[in-house]
């Protein structure tokens, strides 16, 4: 009886956040390479509307290598989560921090249909311009989201 009331020694406590965060992270990633990231918008206040033409990230060379990353970074927070060795999760550091550059070379270098970067404006009738859309934005959050969990993982707690 008097065993049941001694305390369990202390185990190990493997700290499996970090890993699991980068891997949902790049999961992410993975997900916003197939959303809208840029297009092309035409609006006129004549008749109160306007039509755009949306490019995917995965329709570019740029969303495909942003899909890659993506991908290795789930990978690297899969290994870092099953591993007995967590911090193999900061290893994403090198797949996000290519993300981050690949995703501003494509706003920066242009992307798709996008890379004549025309601009297009008639007063109030008629205005023609490229735009970002919410997926680049999202892509850009989740990569630097990867950069900074998988270099959290190399932060010990006590």
């Amino acid at each position: 009886m008097a065993d049941d009331l001694m305390p369990t020694p202390a185990r190990p406590r493997l700290h499996r956040g970090y890993p699991l965060a980068v891997a949902a992270a790049g999961a992410l990633l993975v997900f916003c390479a197939v959303l809208p990231w840029a297009g092309l918008q035409a609006t006129s206040s004549l008749i109160a509307g306007g039509v755009a033409s949306d490019v995917r990230g995965i329709d570019d060379p740029f969303g495909v290598y942003t899909l890659m990353a993506g991908l290795a970074a789930l990978g690297c927070g899969l290994v870092g989560l099953l591993s007995p060795r967590p911090r193999l999760a900061a290893l994403a550091v090198v797949p996000g921090g290519v993300a981050v550059v690949v995703l501003l070379k494509f706003v920066i270098g242009g992307g798709g249909d996008l890379r004549d970067r025309i601009s297009f404006d008639l007063g109030g009738l008629l205005s023609i311009e490229p735009v970002i859309r919410f997926g680049w934005f999202a892509a850009l959050g989740c990569a630097l989201a990867v950069v900074a969990l998988s270099m959290l993982t190399l932060v010990r707690r006590r």
